[in-house]
Parts: structure tokens; sequence; C-alpha cells
């Protein structure tokens, strides 16, 4: 048995899988090393103080991640590289452009900030389940364990997110004048 499982993973690591798996972990290393960066201008951009502290403890967090990540390359026997994850890249710009076109000290604002932080995590659980999926079929459980823990933060700090905007941020937008 123990002679089966040791092929079977000898299989697993040089196939098109694993390539795969390691291209999609390097996607996802850049894209929360870009977080990290992008999450302070996010927080200094919020109105509200719900707001500032979700996306303040949500970037301790995106740290962890980032160092978890580098963990999984080590357990898996490889540097810790990064690859420009385009989607992220795309989310950031926008969040960027959503700053730049709202008023500041606005509720509007503090909207376009949710909903660009939840492009991101659900960007980041789409990846983080696809990941995690993958980790166990290519007998990586430790592995899948890490991802698992990752996913469910990821989760937790999209439903904050949607809590801060349902009982909140949408209704003070609501009550904000057009702009002239």
């Amino acid at each position: 048995m123990a002679n089966t499982r040791a092929n079977q993973a000898a299989t697993a690591a040089d196939s098109k899988l694993q390539e795969f798996f390691e291209d999609q972990l390097q996607d996802i290393y850049w894209a929360e090393k870009k977080l990290v960066k992008t999450l302070p201008k996010m927080q200094e951009a919020a109105t509200g103080n719900e707001l500032k502290n979700a996306i303040g403890n949500h970037l301790e967090q995106t740290r962890m991640h980032v160092t978890r990540l580098e963990d999984i390359f080590g357990i898996l026997g490889k540097e810790a590289k990064s690859k420009k994850c385009q989607a992220m890249a795309g989310i950031v710009d926008e969040g960027e452009d959503i700053i730049d076109e709202t008023d500041d000290a606005s509720a509007q604002r503090d909207v376009g900030l949710i909903f660009a932080a939840q492009k991101a995590e659900h960007y980041e659980i789409a990846t983080y389940g696809g990941l995690r999926q993958l980790a166990l079929t290519l007998g990586y459980e430790q592995v899948a364990h890490i991802l698992g823990q990752t996913l469910g933060e990821e989760k937790e700090a999209d439903a904050l997110l949607t809590q801060i905007a349902e009982n909140n941020v949408n209704k003070k937008a609501r009550r904000e004048p057009q702009s002239a």
C-alpha cells in the first residue's frame, strides 16, 4: 500500500496537473502580494471606521496568506515565485478607479471599495477552493489543509464586507445626493 502511494505521488509530481497546480500557486502568490500593497490604500480611502477596521484586519490576514503560500512552496520543494495575476491586476485597477472617481469621505466611495474588495475576495475564494481540491487530488493533504484555512478566512472576509454593506454603508449611500 505504501509503495503504491509513493508511486502515485511520483507520477503526480511529473503530471500536467502538477504543472497547472504550481502555475496557479504562483498566480495567487502574486495576487496576495499585490493586495498587501493595495489594501493600505483602500483602508486610507475608506470613510467608515467599520470598513477601515475590516480592511486593516484583512491586511494582516493577507500577510499571513503570503507566508502560508511560501510555506506551501517549501513543502513542495519549490522556490516561492510569483507570476502576474491578470485577474487581480484588473480588480486592483478597478478599485483604484473607484477611489479616483468618487468623492472623498462619501458613503458612495465605501460602497465602491466594498465592491472592489468583494471582487478580490470572490476571485480568491474560487482560486483557493480550486487549489485545495487539486492539492487533495495530487496527494498533498498538508497543503490542502493550509489552503483550506486560507479559504475559510477569505469566506469570512467576504461575509463581513456583505454585513458592513447591508447594515450600514449602502443605506448611507442611498441618502447621499448625486454630484452636480
